[in-house]
């Protein structure tokens, strides 16, 4: 799954961006990879590793649910379950 939230931009700034992918591993793991930061300007990266595919998915709708809270809109969303808006 994935999915990529902007926030809308400020006079004269960039749109702060949040991309969300929730992926399996080779050996069944998953693993929750966040990017955040402006837009044409840097961004820091946070990968989370889990075991149990339920727990993924908690913590993917989580980190979306924070975001949508703090201002921030689904631009795209992909996967066999896209995550609601």
């Amino acid at each position: 799954m994935r999915i990529f939230l902007q926030q809308p931009p400020l006079a004269g700034e960039n749109p702060k961006f949040v991309k969300l992918s929730l992926e399996q591993d080779l050996f069944g793991g998953w693993f929750l990879d966040r990017e955040a930061g402006l837009m044409g300007g840097r961004s820091t990266r946070k990968r989370e590793v889990f075991t149990e595919a339920g727990l993924a998915i908690a913590a993917f709708e989580s980190a979306r649910d924070q975001q949508l809270k703090r201002g921030f809109r689904v631009m795209f969303a992909e996967g066999a379950e896209a995550p609601r808006q």
